[in-house]
C-alpha cells in the first residue's frame, strides 16, 4: 500500500521569503465573466517557500538546476528527529541509518512558525561537522523544515554544494513520517534556467520496502 504526503508549502501571494528577497506576487490577470478563461500570474523568487538550492546559487558553478539529473531528486529518504536541538550534530545512530544515495529530511518541528520572523533569525542550524558526515555518507540532498541550515557566511551550503549534495529548504508536515518504516522522497524542481527552484516535495510511504520508484 501506497500513501503519498505532501511537503511542500503552498504558493501564496505574499509568501513568506528570506529576509532581503522580493515579495511573492500570485493574483488572477483573467477570469471567467470579463474573459471567457481564468489565468493567474506569479512573480517569486526561486528561494521562496519550498524550494531547491542548487550549487550555483553559492558556488561558481555554470550548471543551471535543469541542468543536473533527474535522479538526483528521487531517493529513499531518511528522516531524523533533531527537535530541541539548536546546533545539529552527528550521532552514532545515524552511521547505519543513513545510507549512499538517500535524501535525508531533518525534522526540526520549525515548519509550525513559518510565517513568524523567529523562523528566520532563530532557527536550528547544521554544524559543520555534521555536514562533513553527510559528504562521507555520500547522500543525494539534504532537506530541512526551516529556512536554511546554516547561516553566513554559509559554509555548510558550500561544503555540501562542493560535493554536489543539494539543499531543499522550508519543508513542512515531516511530522507525519514519524511512523513511517520505509519512504521515497520526490522533490522535482521546476526546469527552469537558474540556479535554484521552488519546487512539489513529496514522500510515498510504502509498507515491505520501497524497491525503486514504480507509481
Amino acid at each position: 500500500m501506497k500513501t503519498f504526503i505532501d511537503l511542500t508549502h503552498n504558493i501564496v501571494h505574499a509568501l513568506p521569503v528570506y529576509p532581503g528577497d522580493e515579495e511573492t506576487k500570485l493574483y488572477q490577470v483573467k477570469n471567467i465573466k470579463e474573459h471567457e478563461f481564468n489565468n493567474h500570474r506569479l512573480e517569486v523568487s526561486m528561494h521562496a517557500g519550498t524550494h531547491i538550492d542548487g550549487p550555483m546559487h553559492l558556488k561558481p558553478s555554470k550548471k543551471f538546476i535543469s541542468q543536473i539529473s533527474l535522479d538526483t531528486f528521487i531517493g529513499n529518504g531518511c528522516l531524523l528527529d533533531v527537535r530541541g536541538k539548536q546546533i545539529i550534530k552527528p550521532k552514532e545512530e545515524y552511521e547505519e541509518r543513513i545510507k549512499e544515495n538517500s535524501i535525508v529530511l531533518l525534522f526540526t518541528g520549525w515548519d509550525r512558525r513559518f510565517g513568524t520572523s523567529e523562523y528566520f533569525s532563530h532557527s536550528p542550524v547544521v554544524s559543520l561537522e555534521f555536514a562533513h558526515f553527510l559528504v562521507k555518507k555520500n547522500i543525494k540532498m539534504l532537506g530541512i523544515d526551516t529556512a536554511s541550515p546554516d547561516k553566513y557566511p554559509f559554509e555548510v551550503h558550500k561544503l555540501l554544494f562542493s560535493n554536489n549534495i543539494l539543499i531543499i529548504e522550508n519543508l513542512t508536515n515531516l511530522d507525519k513520517l514519524l511512523e513511517a518504516d520505509n519512504f521515497e522522497v520526490i522533490a522535482l524542481p521546476l526546469k527552469i534556467m537558474a540556479d535554484s527552484s521552488i519546487a512539489r516535495v513529496i514522500a510515498r510511504t510504502c509498507s515491505g520496502g520501497c524497491h525503486g520508484f514504480t507509481l
